[in-house]
């Protein structure tokens, strides 16, 4: 275990060209990041190929017990990587925050470890027999957001590894000395070369997607990034795993207690201060509950501290850059001038340093209004009345859009009705956002496609061959 310093030191370049990443709770540095160009990106795809093949020969026994090893490494060095994450991502050590995240990494790398994947009989009729088999890809590329730059890393590279794949990772350029720490931390239980980070731009990443050496890319982030990641990706045919954007819908049936559900509502919506793909961001309440919701919901987002993350009291801290809390403010005046109630916050105090835009709830808010139909991602949720079930889910499946949704009742048998209607890869009942390794994630319509966790998520990092005969 290497004291913060010594972390923060061993990520930090001799020589080349760096950038300065500035804490986004108080504009004040929190280190120098590489800025890695292509021909990095070159070398480090050159490395893993090479590194690759012995890797896939140990079979799934011994990289999963590497990746075992990797998980111990992690929770050797936890609170080291929770206080650099939190410093440069801006989400505070306590709550659904920093410590959680790395904790998830750890057993995000254990869950992978732990997952049966073995050849499937597919026929078996006494004259025919076959097995279908997945084979590694060979270079996996990771493409990764700044919302949750560690644990989303882990997603993609841990089922990579497990799969006898090579991985070159590339983050995002708001939080790339998390990815840099983790990786290091990670790799004191690997071969060397095996996994690469490429702090660079878009021109790395651009070319990541499209490199002839690279057998599949795993992106998590925009819609729009995600669009041109296939367009690169065509000439290669190379295999994508693609988790975009997300504008979850939830629905309050009329039978649910409001102040029941109050808190898990809030955390829906505003874990990571509503930096989430799959968190909740716009919530429908039946007209018999609708004030009463309002009012739990208040008093529970009134309650939560906000601040600077390093300081334990706080459970909410600023959005991670200035672009993410401009779109955020801008949604929310617009709301507000179309005749919306805000309920909470929006009435962020410009003096104070930092991207802080408080916790905030609108109400009587029109179905078609922006902050509505465009996804904030940041604390800012809009809360519309619906009259009848029917409306409700119509009004959740108009987006082009299906990451996430939620259905909320006591009646979980007609919560489940519900969720089955809902144009969205996950369905939570009672709860928004909470995934687990052991259980597929994916979206819907223009949210991606391709599946992580779980069986399906191994298989996704496999080349699938059936054997016949």
């Amino acid at each position: 275990m290497e004291t913060y310093d010594a972390l923060l030191a061993s990520i930090t370049p001799d020589s080349g060209e760096t950038r300065t990443i500035l804490d986004p709770a108080t504009g004040t540095p929190v280190g120098e990041a590489p800025v890695h160009t292509v021909e990095d990106l070159e070398t480090a795809i050159e490395t893993a190929a090479a590194a690759q093949p012995a890797w896939a020969a140990l079979g799934h026994d011994a990289r999963s017990a590497a990746l075992l090893k990797a998980a111990d490494a992690v929770e050797r060095s936890a609170e080291e990587l929770a206080r650099l994450l939190s410093r440069e991502q801006g989400k505070p050590l306590n709550g659904p925050n920093a410590r959680f995240e790395v904790g998830a990494c750890a057993a995000w790398l254990r869950a992978t470890a732990a997952t049966p994947l073995e050849p499937e009989t597919v026929v078996d009729d006494g004259e025919t027999y076959a097995e279908l088999h997945y084979r590694p890809i060979g270079v996996v590329g990771a493409i990764g957001p700044w919302n949750w730059p560690m644990m989303i890393t882990v997603w993609q590279i841990a089922p990579a590894l497990r799969m006898g794949n090579a991985v070159v990772v590339k983050p995002s350029e708001y939080t790339p000395l998390s990815v840099l720490a983790l990786v290091k931390v990670i790799n004191e239980e690997l071969p060397e070369g095996l996994l690469t980070v490429v702090s660079g731009g878009r021109d790395v990443g651009a070319r990541l997607a499209g490199h002839p050496a690279i057998g599949k890319v795993m992106f998590t982030g925009s819609t729009t990034t995600g669009k041109a990641i296939i367009r690169s990706s065509a000439d290669t045919i190379k295999r994508l795993t693609l988790e975009l954007g997300g504008n979850d819908a939830g629905i309050v049936l009329p039978d649910a207690d409001p102040a029941a559900i109050a808190e898990g509502l809030f955390w829906g919506a505003f874990i990571n201060n509503g930096q989430t793909c799959a968190a909740l961001k716009r919530l429908y309440v039946h007209d018999d509950i609708y004030d009463a919701v309002c009012e739990e919901l208040t008093k529970v987002a009134a309650a939560m501290p906000m601040g600077v993350g390093l300081d334990e009291n706080n459970v909410l801290g600023p959005l991670q850059n200035r672009a993410q809390y401009d779109i955020v403010a801008g949604l929310v005046e617009e709301a507000r001038d179309s005749g919306a109630r805000i309920l909470l916050g929006g009435d962020p105090d410009t003096d104070q340093p930092g991207h802080f835009y408080p916790a905030t709830l609108v109400a009587d808010i029109d179905n078609n209004n922006p902050l509505v139909t465009e996804e904030q991602f940041g604390p800012a949720l809009p809360i519309i009345r619906y009259s009848t079930v029917d409306e409700a889910i119509a009004k959740a499946n108009a987006l082009d859009v299906g990451l996430g949704a939620s259905v909320w009742s006591p009646n979980v048998t007609e919560a489940r009705k519900v969720a089955a209607r809902l144009e969205a890869g996950t369905v939570w009942i009672n709860k928004h956002g909470a995934v687990d390794p052991r259980v597929p994630f994916g979206g819907a319509k223009q949210s991606g496609y391709g599946l992580e966790f779980g069986v399906e998520g191994l298989k996704a990092l496999g080349v699938p061959q059936a054997i016949n005969g």
